[in-house]
C-alpha cells in the first residue's frame, strides 16, 4: 500500500475523461503538484498509466484525495453539468472544510452556479464557476478560463489558473 499523502498537493481534479485529465497534465506541465481523481478508478489508472508525470499523483479514494491537498483546499470538477456536479459537491462536502474552493468547470448553466455558489457560502466553502473553451488540445496547452467568484476565492486559485491559460502575447 502506498504512503499516504496529507498536504502537500497544490490542486485536485476530479474528473479523468479527456478534458479533465487534460486540464491536470497542463497544471502538471506547468510544475503544479497535482492530486488526480475519478469516481470509477480504472478510469485515473489509465490517464496515469498513458500520461505519467511527476507532477500528478492518482488517488483512488475521495477521502485520501481531499486530505492530500493543501489548505485551503482547492478541487476542480471536471465532470458533466447538471445533476452529476451537484452529486459530486454533496460528496465532497463530506470532506472538505470551511474555506476550501469548489471550482466547476463544465460550463454549467448559469442558475445552477448561483444556486451552488449561494449554498456553499452559506457553508463557509467558495464555489467558482469557470468557463472553460478550447476543447481538449486547449484544456492541455492553453484554455481560455473565464472564473466568477469571490475575491478570497480568486486570491486561492488565480495564480494557478494565470499560469495554466492560453498566452496571447
Amino acid at each position: 500500500m502506498a504512503e499516504k499523502i496529507t498536504g502537500q498537493m497544490d490542486i485536485g481534479v476530479y474528473g479523468m475523461a479527456v478534458m479533465g485529465s487534460n486540464l491536470a497534465l497542463n497544471m502538471a506541465d506547468h510544475g503544479f503538484k497535482v492530486a488526480a481523481y475519478n469516481r470509477t478508478g480504472d478510469l485515473t489508472e489509465k490517464v496515469v498509466k498513458d500520461h505519467p508525470h511527476e507532477n500528478m499523483t492518482p488517488f483512488y479514494a475521495l477521502e485520501d484525495f481531499i486530505h492530500a491537498l493543501k489548505k485551503p483546499r482547492r478541487v476542480v470538477l471536471m465532470v458533466q453539468a447538471g445533476k452529476p456536479v451537484d452529486m459530486v459537491i454533496d460528496s465532497l462536502l463530506k470532506v472538505m472544510e470551511p474555506g476550501d474552493v469548489i471550482i466547476d468547470g463544465g460550463n454549467s448553466f448559469f442558475q445552477d452556479t448561483r444556486r451552488r455558489e449561494q449554498r456553499l457560502r452559506g457553508l463557509g466553502l467558495h464555489f467558482v464557476g469557470a468557463g472553460i473553451s478550447g476543447g481538449e488540445v486547449g484544456a492541455l496547452e492553453g484554455p481560455s478560463i473565464m472564473p466568477g467568484g469571490s475575491l478570497e476565492s480568486y486570491e486561492a486559485l488565480g495564480p494557478i489558473l494565470e499560469r495554466i491559460a492560453a498566452d496571447v502575447n
